[in-house]
């Protein structure tokens, strides 16, 4: 009798190709017997092939491993796979697919699977820092005295009324002293990396540039004088609207209570305005920049925010046009 592939072994870790065929009663398919190569000599034989094989549950390791039990206790040979994206697999043969799934189906009826969003530990990312660097470039610069910066990008919600858009995005690269730069760098640095833990930073940060630079128009609409503010914290109350979101997605839907279901989003609104009050503090571009970083938490698709996504080389792509952004504000700025 072949042997079950039990659930509790670590050999899920390993890829598909490393998986031995155990649990499945596949017998190869006979091939013909291939003729002898006489040219190079060798005797290599052609590998056997297996019968295709279907998807019967995908889940957590916990989900996967009661699923296996299940199908255990029904006598169902079945294989268990992780796939790439992150969650983990049940493959059956075609003909035992209708009685898995329909004992499954049973399973959870009697005991309603729970989406997990289990805590991440602590770890600290390099990505904030390369969105870090753009204001804290140009305000350093600025405060040399050597370029006329304050001049050409102050968001003046009268001068941006009248078509001079770009201080939206150039007000955020500038700050009024060291103070108001290092809190904004360590703020943005801590909600920034949080966001790292569910989708690479790099991927967003276009997104909420853009939506501070909109947070900043609205800002000049609702005021309509010479307002004048200037500061990177638009961007990080964007950024803190974004994490809201992204958490309240991942929340279980079976949660009780409202309060608990949208903890995230009342915790994230808390945490905004006990940063967005202060001495000369750009009230309006707080509050407009954590509404429209809201939007940018659901750019992103839900299965990669749960079972995360590492960082490749195509997000240097996201975070080249990020610079774009603001070089290309500043270029019309001095034109």
């Amino acid at each position: 009798m072949p042997r079950f592939m039990s659930p509790l072994r670590p050999r899920y870790m390993r890829s598909p190709s490393d998986i031995p065929r155990e649990g499945l009663q596949i017998t190869p398919t006979p091939q013909p017997a291939a003729p002898a190569n006489t040219n190079n000599g060798s005797d290599e034989t052609e590998e056997p092939q297996y019968p295709e094989t279907v998807c019967a549950s995908e889940g957590t390791f916990r989900q996967i491993r009661d699923d296996s039990l299940v199908l255990l206790s029904q006598g169902i040979s079945h294989r268990l796979i992780r796939s790439e994206e992150g969650p983990f697999q049940i493959f059956i043969l075609p003909e035992h697919e209708d009685r898995a799934r329909v004992q499954l189906a049973l399973y959870r009826k009697e005991n309603p699977p729970k989406e997990e969003n289990p805590p991440l530990p602590l770890s600290f990312s390099l990505q904030p820092l390369w969105v870090l660097l753009a204001p804290t470039i140009v305000t350093l610069i600025d405060f040399t005295d050597k370029v006329n910066f304050h001049t050409r990008g102050i968001s003046d919600a009268s001068k941006v009324l009248k078509g001079e858009w770009f201080r939206s995005f150039t007000a955020q690269t500038l700050h009024g002293d060291v103070r108001h730069l290092a809190s904004n760098i360590l703020c943005g640095y801590i909600v920034m990396n949080m966001i790292t833990f569910r989708i690479p930073l790099l991927r967003l940060a276009p997104f909420i540039a853009i939506a501070s630079a909109v947070a900043n128009l609205c800002v000049s609409l609702t005021v309509q004088t010479h307002f004048r503010s200037l500061g990177f914290s638009t961007f990080v109350f964007a950024a803190i609207g974004c994490l809201s979101v992204i958490e309240f997605r991942l929340m279980p839907k079976e949660t009780h209570g409202l309060l608990r279901r949208f903890a995230p989003l009342c915790g994230a609104a808390s945490l905004a305005v006990f940063l967005g009050l202060g001495e000369n503090a750009d009230i309006l571009g707080h509050a407009y920049g954590f509404i429209a970083g809201l939007f940018c938490g659901f750019i992103p698709n839900k299965k990669s925010l749960r079972w995360g996504t590492p960082l490749s080389s195509a997000d240097g792509i996201g975070l080249l046009f990020f610079y774009g952004l603001y070089i290309a504000a500043w270029k019309m700025a001095f034109n």
